[in-house]
């Protein structure tokens, strides 16, 4: 994406020997995929415009890199381009499409103080779906997660979190130098697993809410599909989602929720450690992470 494109010279003056010039045609064509990469739940199976230039950008290398300086030039980073993710795009930190966390939780509804909470659950979701490294570099894994499941994995990991806190006598605050997550998740065990609403709706403001709040983001985005209403909701991951979490999992976040071992996997679907007797993890019976900072 360094590259620079050869553009057509201006009349009178040839391009430069062994090189084709670059027309007004190429750069609109250029702009049109990047368009499509836009639109994340665009299949390009679905839509033969899309894959015709998803094929010239692969077989075409001039083209490629005119559509790579068209998506930087737009403050987008190219994740990858191929016919299971199409062209996959994500916003750079100072881009006009960067979504930014207090953007999300004013679309939300939700009050400074659950902000954090709301990316908390982003983060929670894309961990559970991809716990091991081995399932981000596996092209053909799809991670599964539910609402519910979400939930039971983040108080499980505030269980483990208390623990080493005491273990280290640390049952205040933890010191600045200490891991963000620890005095997060203190905020987030007290909160409800659902409320309580009359009818048993579940409350908005209730961990579980603002778990259904992200992955239905996260569904509309193209990263998830919901497969179904069990547990909360159930949904499978996309292409594009492996590759965001990708981009991401080199936070320190990322790394220390992995870290506490709570979603081991065995068969290729994401499970919950078998959890000690709790009060806490009885909330959310049967159980089955993409912002920049404002």
């Amino acid at each position: 994406m360094s590259e620079h494109v050869e553009w057509s010279e201006p009349e009178g003056t040839a391009p430069a020997a062994g090189t084709a010039a670059v027309t007004p045609a190429d750069a609109a064509d250029g702009a049109r995929l990047v368009s499509f990469g836009l639109q994340p739940k665009l299949q390009p199976a679905r839509d033969q415009e899309y894959a015709d230039l998803l094929r010239r950008y692969r077989e075409d290398p001039p083209f490629a890199r005119l559509a790579d300086a068209v998506a930087t030039g737009l403050g987008l980073i190219v994740l990858e381009v191929s016919p299971r993710a199409g062209m996959a795009v994500t916003a750079a930190e100072d881009s006009v499409f960067a979504v930014r966390m207090g953007d999300y939780a004013r679309r939300t509804s939700a009050d400074g103080g659950d902000r954090f909470l709301h990316g908390l659950a982003h983060l929670a979701v894309a961990a559970m779906a991809f716990p091991r490294p081995e399932d981000l570099a596996d092209d053909g894994y799809i991670g599964r997660v539910t609402v519910n499941g979400v939930d039971a994995f983040v108080r499980q990991a505030c269980r483990r979190l208390e623990e080493r806190a005491a273990e280290q006598g640390e049952n205040t605050d933890p010191a600045t130098d200490a891991p963000g997550l620890e005095a997060a998740w203190r905020i987030w065990v007290r909160r409800s697993a659902t409320g309580a609403t009359k009818d048993a709706r579940r409350l908005a403001g209730s961990t579980t809410g603002i778990i259904a709040k992200a992955v239905a983001f996260l569904t509309e985005s193209g990263f998830l599909q919901r497969t179904g209403d069990d547990n909360g909701g159930t949904y499978r991951t996309t292409a594009r989602y492996q590759l965001q979490v990708r981009d991401m999992a080199g936070s320190a976040a990322m790394a220390e929720l992995l870290e506490l071992g709570v979603v081991p996997v065995t068969d290729g679907t994401p499970t919950l450690l078998p959890p000690e007797e709790s009060d806490d993890l009885e909330l959310v019976a049967d159980a089955g992470l993409p912002f920049h900072s404002s």
